[in-house]
């Protein structure tokens, strides 16, 4: 059996378990996952956080196969959010930040999601569309502000946080189980959500990162393109 079939056979697996607590699990708590401009996450902090986010979706009503889209700027509450929402079983979709009111509009309520995370910077950009949704019932925005957002409801990132424990979990998926979807640019007519499965990740990683591009534990990844173009 090839690598690449023993990373895809079907099994129970959660690509956050694989990801963020395998790394914990070899001494790398206090190494940094993620950094910003003006913050950083260790891998540490983001099993704890996502751990948090991943019950409090649950607490706001989500569950596994539930959609939540990620409309926001590359801080570190999009990482907490995507292993977050996959750790629960939730489906995150992140999105163009640079699309229009009109494209939101389609792909948001083509993806049937439930709930969406967006930056306070992004807010303006749903805000003509709110009277066109008929699945999504939740928002959660990120910073200080609780904006009122027509019928949905509203909650702040770190409400979210603080309403789950930090314990580690994550809900029991299955490898060629759907983690999350990419939207198509639609240049061949409307955008098109790409279904990625659990496993897909880290034979990404594995084939990809490891075996083309070579990266080994101590380097520093710097991505040019914004974190909703790919995983």
């Amino acid at each position: 059996m090839s690598e690449h079939d023993e990373l895809s056979a079907r099994r129970p697996y959660n690509a956050a378990a694989d990801f963020v607590d395998s790394n914990v699990a070899r001494g790398n708590a206090g190494k940094v996952a993620f950094k910003e401009k003006e913050r950083a996450l260790t891998y540490g902090e983001l099993q704890a956080a996502s751990c948090r986010f991943g019950r409090g979706l649950y607490k706001l009503g989500l569950r596994p196969e539930s959609r939540v889209v990620l409309l926001h700027l590359d801080t570190i509450e999009f990482p907490i959010a995507f292993w977050g929402a996959i750790r629960a079983g939730v489906i995150p979709i992140p999105l163009n930040t640079l699309l229009t009111p009109e494209q939101y509009a389609y792909i948001i309520e083509d993806s049937r999601a439930e709930a969406i995370l967006i930056s306070p910077q992004l807010v303006a950009s749903i805000l003509p569309i709110l009277d066109r949704f008929t699945w999504l019932k939740l928002a959660i925005v990120s910073g200080k502000e609780t904006p009122k957002l027509g019928k949905l409801k509203v909650q702040r990132f770190d409400e979210v946080l603080a309403g789950g424990a930090p314990e580690v979990w994550h809900a029991p998926t299955i490898s060629d189980e759907v983690a999350f979807w990419l939207y198509s640019s639609g240049s061949t007519g409307e955008p098109k959500g790409t279904r990625h499965i659990q496993s897909s990740l880290m034979v990404t990683a594995k084939l990809y990162g490891q075996d083309v591009m070579g990266i080994k534990p101590d380097d520093v990844v710097f991505s040019a393109a914004k974190l909703f173009f790919a995983y």
